[in-house]
């Protein structure tokens, strides 16, 4: 017998039983990983068991299903104090609006006058955006004696309240760039840097960037109601 073809094919038994004792092993590896994967299946099942029984995650939903709860009992409460809607109020009810809810936006206003109309536009669709603040309007012409105490000389003339006290105004379009086309955004920006009428700002209509810009570092408050001009 050729010793060389001895050699080779003892050669090729023993590369053989080395193939199949990797083979072997890698099945035991599948075989370990199933198990590992199966396991962790029922680990995960029993920490889940666990936590539905869990102390405080049945604290943590109880006190979010009371905050719910105390939610919407405050926005029923704002809403039969006239939130959410922009309406229109008389001379007679002005003190109990204004003094009935703590952040109040109030715009004096003429029927015919055509920025006045826009103003109530951009108001109207505030107000459902903004529930913690009341939006209303009043007459001027049929309001003179408020006009008067609160030195209203040129309109429209939106003044905000915080607890009854008015703490600013924008008198005409002056605060808005003095141009027509200024978008509702313009006048969320102007209401929470005067006053903290609005909570936040929230998503509407764009607005103009450039104009913002530059009332982030001039925009003022018309504190003073003798300031206002004719």
């Amino acid at each position: 017998m050729d010793p060389n073809s001895v050699k080779s094919t003892l050669s090729n038994l023993a590369f053989g039983n080395v193939m199949a004792a990797a083979a072997r092993d890698y099945q035991k590896e599948l075989l370990a990983q199933e198990k590992g994967h199966a396991s962790a299946s029922v680990n995960e099942e029993v920490d889940l068991d666990e936590l539905m029984d869990d102390p405080e995650l049945e604290k943590l939903h109880a006190d979010r299903i009371a905050a719910l709860k105390k939610e919407a009992e405050k926005r029923q409460e704002l809403k039969m104090q006239g939130h959410g809607e922009y309406r229109e109020i008389t001379e007679a009810d002005f003190l109990g609006e204004v003094t009935g809810s703590d952040k109040v936006v109030c715009h004096f206003y003429h029927r015919e006058f055509y920025r006045c109309k826009i103003m109530d536009k951009h108001l109207k669709s505030l107000a459902p955006r903004h529930f913690n603040t009341k939006f209303v309007k009043l007459d001027a012409e049929n309001s003179p004696f408020f006009v008067t105490k609160l030195g209203i000389k040129t309109l429209p003339c939106v003044i905000l309240f915080r607890k009854g006290i008015a703490t600013g105004r924008l008198v005409g379009f002056e605060d808005m760039g003095g141009k027509d086309d200024f978008s509702t955004r313009t006048i969320e920006f102007l209401n929470h840097h005067f006053a903290g009428i609005i909570d936040e700002k929230k998503g509407g209509e764009e607005e103009d960037d450039d104009y913002l810009d530059s009332k982030r570092t001039s925009v003022r408050s018309s504190m003073n109601p003798d300031s206002d001009s004719d």
